[in-house]
């Protein structure tokens, strides 16, 4: 079966299908045969040059994914062989100073897939069995690969970093998107109310179906004094900012005194203003986020078998139509997960 591999730096002409040897399952490793995976942003940085990230070509693509047990260690006691399980896509050294305290998604030594080690858009993958969970039997392949990177990081930022409350604001910048759509449908089952913006209307459109409280179009209405005067000249809580740029004072200048922002990325710059004043007077607070740690994970599997919760879908390729997936996502035109389904998934066809 074919595997999507980078095999330089540049567009789509470096993404080809090729072969990989199969992987030799380690001791304490489950090798897990893969069924679905979903775009990331990462995916085009990959492709386009990698910069700053060790890694080798060729590289199978992917970092998040789902599939069955193929084979484990015979003392495993939470998987079994023909299990269906989704990945954690951090490879965490657990010997360093943030793993040993708890926190490996701080992991010196970290390795992602489909960054520093092949990826999930392979037949097979193998990878420590902590890094491996079952998916309660009614959710689907596409829906579980689609929590491992959005979904996680989302829930990261609102529940550890940005430590939300019922009845509290947030705001989330550029609806649309994975993480911002994940982080609105998190927030809508948590007791929050939501604002979203977003540039077009259609998406705005689809995020008040979601349960979106305000949806404020950024490009034709003043963003800040929407949020203003939805909220009686307070400002929200929190803002959930993957943008960056331009977009960043609008974002400080939204937040209520004490408030919290959360980034996870900078995709229109990643040197805006500081605006020091406003961060000091009005005591607000500046986190940092990436992806979310092994226990957190497991805790957004219980929310999602809990509360019913299916990932937004924009649309499902096969792997042969790699190119029209990664053109899709860099577009900008999707509305959620860019998804892709691997040959064993196809001859299958088991529940989205």
């Amino acid at each position: 079966m074919p595997s999507v591999l980078i095999t330089g730096h540049g567009g789509n002409e470096v993404v080809q299908l090729g072969q990989l040897p199969k992987p030799q399952r380690a001791p304490g490793e489950v090798l897990v045969r893969m069924h679905a995976a979903t775009l990331n942003r990462v995916d085009l940085y990959m492709r386009d040059s990698g910069a700053g990230i060790r890694h080798s070509l060729p590289q199978a693509m992917g970092v998040d994914g789902a599939g069955v047990v193929e084979e484990v260690d015979a003392s495993e006691r939470s998987l079994r062989v023909g299990q269906r399980v989704t990945l954690h896509p951090a490879i965490m050294c657990g010997r360093c100073e943030y793993c040993l305290r708890g926190e490996g998604v701080l992991c010196t030594a970290v390795q992602y897939l489909g960054e520093h080690r092949h990826g999930t858009l392979t037949p097979y993958v193998s990878l420590p069995a902590q890094n491996v969970f079952p998916i309660p039997d009614d959710l689907g392949f596409i829906d579980a690969a689609a929590l491992g990177v959005n979904h996680l990081t989302a829930w990261r930022m609102l529940f550890t970093q940005a430590r939300v409350r019922a009845g509290e604001s947030v705001l989330i910048m550029g609806i649309g998107g994975g993480v911002s759509l994940a982080a609105l449908q998190l927030a809508q089952r948590s007791g929050l109310r939501s604002f979203v913006s977003s540039r077009s209307d259609a998406k705005l459109a689809q995020a008040r179906a979601l349960g979106a409280d305000v949806c404020i179009n950024s490009a034709s209405q003043d963003l800040v004094q929407t949020v203003l005067a939805e909220t009686g000249g307070r400002g929200v809580d929190v803002v959930i900012e993957n943008i960056g740029g331009p977009m960043w004072p609008l974002a400080m200048k939204s937040l209520a005194r004490g408030g919290r922002l959360v980034t996870c990325g900078a995709t229109a710059g990643d040197q805006p203003g500081a605006d020091l004043r406003r961060i000091f007077i009005r005591q607000l607070q500046i986190y940092g986020s990436t992806l979310g740690d092994l226990h957190e994970f497991q805790a957004l599997l219980r929310f999602v078998q809990q509360t019913g919760l299916r990932p937004v879908i924009d649309s499902v390729f096969a792997i042969d139509q790699i190119h029209q997936a990664l053109e899709r996502l860099e577009s900008g035109a999707q509305f959620g997960k860019v998804a892709l389904t691997l040959p064993a998934m196809e001859r299958e066809i088991p529940p989205r």
